[in-house]
């Protein structure tokens, strides 16, 4: 139940669903409504605001900036924790092949810590988000391309039942334990890390973090365009998302914070 709300919410906190909304009160109809002039004017303000790169590159900071780096240089770990949330499902079950997104550098920085030997194992946490494409289940997609690039397979460890963040936490709490694994480093984007670090220590499991995927940048030293842009609009819409995601984790009692 709280899986399928949260996606329907999920799509409710798009700036492009208020748009939309406001656009249909504005339709012109027989007998007017009132503020339908204004409704128009507000739909494209929002669609502008947020399309734009400094809001989005401005709300991406706000959230990746506190983010904090734990991990230890000296320190080889029990098992690096890759959360799932970098494979195309519906591309890769089109066209039999994987197909990565935006967030990939998870799967990259994981690779380079386990061929460097700075992990001795690693935990991939993610099951398959849609009982359609069941076939392109994450964990093990990752961990066949982790053995095809040369990791041995018993050092990959599959967590395929996680849907969510706070499963992730859960499921790979209790692998974890199983196996005798106390030193642990969780490995995702920046953005995603306080609420994942949340998780863990809701499930009283201590880890190291090395947050990646960073997607903003400093505007003091570089300059950001003021045309709209339908991928600054998508990212916007991410940083709401995020936003909402930790509100709602922390309401349900799956985070810690305040």
């Amino acid at each position: 139940m709280f899986y399928a709300l949260s996606k329907v919410l999920d799509i409710l906190l798009s700036p492009l669903a208020w748009a939309l909304l406001l656009c249909l009160y504005a339709v012109p109809r027989k007998k007017p409504r009132r503020g339908q002039r204004w409704a128009a004017l507000a739909a494209a303000g929002i669609l502008y605001v947020f399309s734009i790169e400094p809001v989005a590159n401005a709300l991406a900071r706000a959230l990746e900036t506190p983010t904090t780096r734990t991990v230890k240089v000296d320190v080889t770990y029990d098992a690096i924790v890759l959360l799932g949330g970098l494979v195309d499902d519906r591309a890769t079950a089109t066209f039999g092949a994987t197909q990565y997104n935006e967030d990939v550098e998870r799967l990259l920085v994981t690779f380079d810590w386990l061929r460097a030997g700075r992990a001795k194992t690693v935990i991939i946490s993610s099951g398959a988000y849609d009982a359609s494409r069941a076939e392109v289940v994450e964990a093990r997609v990752l961990a066949r391309q982790l053995v095809d690039w040369g990791i041995a397979e018993d050092r990959i460890l599959v967590e395929d039942q996680a849907r969510n963040t706070h499963e992730n936490a859960v499921f790979t709490a209790k692998l974890a334990k199983e196996r005798g694994l106390s030193r642990l480093l969780v490995v995702t984007s920046a953005m995603h890390m306080p609420r994942a670090l949340d998780c863990f220590r809701a499930v009283h499991v201590d880890v190291d973090a090395l947050p990646v995927d960073y997607r903003s940048f400093d505007t003091g030293r570089f300059s950001a365009s003021w045309l709209p842009r339908a991928g600054f609009l998508a990212q916007s819409s991410s940083v709401l998302r995020e936003v909402f995601g930790r509100y709602v984790y922390r309401v349900q009692g799956y985070g810690t914070g305040p």
